[in-house]
């Protein structure tokens, strides 16, 4: 299993959570996605390590910005 932790900006409710998650869950590979919107923090569990710029394009699909 491989954990990466990114931060997400301009995320402010539930549903910006749930979008967030719903895009990077399409990912090959990707397990599970916990996103914390106080903070911005999204944590990855895949089962191998995800391309970055993969990962920034669902969060940009999904209205949203890497820091």
């Amino acid at each position: 299993m491989n954990t990466e932790t990114y931060t997400v900006t301009g995320m402010t409710c539930g549903h910006c959570a749930a979008s967030v998650t719903e895009e990077i869950s399409e990912l090959a590979g990707v397990d599970h996605v916990d996103v914390v919107v106080e903070t911005g923090a999204v944590t990855v569990t895949s089962a191998a390590p995800l391309d970055p710029a993969a990962v920034r394009a669902a969060v940009e699909e999904a209205g949203y910005a890497m820091a």
